[in-house]
């Protein structure tokens, strides 16, 4: 499950359009090719199709008492989601879906995944 907590860091570190200077993908990924999370992520801001993570995160830790472990960057149907996986103070998960674009959370609930 290092996936999702990569993409927070890669994000987390350059908030802006600088994420992709100097950047490679991973092998096997073309650029662009938005077949990862972060190659994902990272077009959908270059594309301006969403804000950077910090700001995403700053949104979601401000609006949701827990603590987030876990976060996915998905496309569903024609737009992003991003998706986060928290922890609150009293041991229970949570799922949290906010808008790339405007950081609006748009859903939270009991995490149901169990991988």
């Amino acid at each position: 499950m290092q996936r999702p907590i990569l993409l927070a860091l890669a994000l987390a570190v350059s908030p802006g359009p600088a994420i992709t200077q100097g950047a490679a993908p991973p092998p096997g990924v073309e650029p662009g090719s938005g077949t990862t999370d972060v190659a994902r992520a990272r077009d959908a801001l270059e594309q301006g199709k969403a804000l950077p993570l910090v700001d995403i995160l700053k949104i979601v830790q401000d609006q949701v008492d827990a603590r987030i472990i876990e976060v996915e960057f998905e496309e569903e149907g024609d737009h992003y989601v991003y998706e986060f996986e928290l922890i609150t103070p009293d041991g229970r998960l949570l799922e949290a879906k906010a808008d790339p674009v405007t950081g609006r959370i748009l859903e939270v609930g009991e995490d149901s995944d169990d991988d």
